[in-house]
């Protein structure tokens, strides 16, 4: 067994959510063993087989990135598992859980585990695949195993994976386990705003098709949802005030 100790490094410590959430940097000398910690807090001369000295250098845990879009299978001359993964190494990102909306879109379970064969041979960092959600695929979203969840674009966007159909939304909240997540953006409200703006060559228009008020109905829409079925969920990349608003209390945006 090869043991590492990483000596006199500052190390960055999470908060006891109690008296501290921001964390706080402690000096400290970190044990490693076969690739796991073995203790963070041992002795300057505990025998190691390597030994890495960290002065004046800082110490992270590595992070989870849970929202990321990679390009494998189907546009792979953007990117693939490899240099994706690679790119996480070099960021300090050592898990990463990706997205169903490749070419083809992973909505069954078949397709899922045909991308994590991908990363057992590319990936350089931890990985794990969403399943993504559909008007009529409960039954794969049931089957699914060692998933971080299901995605549900809940609002158009790259790839054709659009659930928007209330009775569909409601299939998979009602008859799923897994954890949820979705994008939301009310896909109404996106289209009413593209045909006011037809043709526009602004790129501020972006964020007037794609505006707070298709937001924030489909994050309460979703919300609802959830509690109505008291399912786990996650909303995807909140990007206004107003939707924090409509996390706390959805009903006033919510029509009959």
């Amino acid at each position: 067994m090869a043991r590492t100790l990483i000596r006199n490094a500052q190390a960055v410590l999470p908060g006891d959510g109690i008296h501290s959430s921001s964390g706080t940097v402690d000096l400290r000398h970190v044990l490693i063993e076969d690739g796991k910690i073995l203790d963070a807090d041992a002795s300057s001369t505990a025998s190691c087989d390597h030994l890495i000295e960290a002065d004046d250098l800082f110490l992270l845990p590595g992070v989870i990135d849970d929202q990321v879009h990679f390009r494998e299978p189907g546009l792979t001359h953007k990117e693939d598992l490899a240099t994706a993964s690679h790119a996480c190494a070099a960021g300090g990102v050592t898990t990463f859980l990706e997205m169903p909306n490749t070419k083809p879109p992973a909505i069954t379970v078949e397709g899922v585990q045909a991308k994590e064969a991908l990363a057992a041979e590319k990936s350089l960092v931890n990985y794990g695949f969403y399943i993504g959600a559909t008007p009529d695929n409960v039954a794969e979203l049931n089957a699914a195993q060692n998933v971080p969840g299901i995605k549900i674009f809940i609002g158009s966007s790259t790839g054709n994976l659009l659930v928007d159909e209330q009775a569909a939304l409601e299939r998979i909240f009602a008859e799923t386990t897994l954890p949820i997540c979705a994008h939301c953006e009310d896909e109404t409200t996106v289209r009413a705003n593209a045909e006011r703006l037809a043709g526009t060559t602004d790129i501020h228009d972006h964020s007037r098709i794609r505006d707070e008020a298709a937001a924030v109905i489909s994050t309460a829409r979703a919300t609802g949802l959830a509690r109505r079925h008291q399912h786990r969920f996650h909303v995807l990349h909140v990007s206004t005030g107003a939707e924090l608003v409509s996390l706390v209390d959805p009903s006033p945006y919510l029509t009959a």
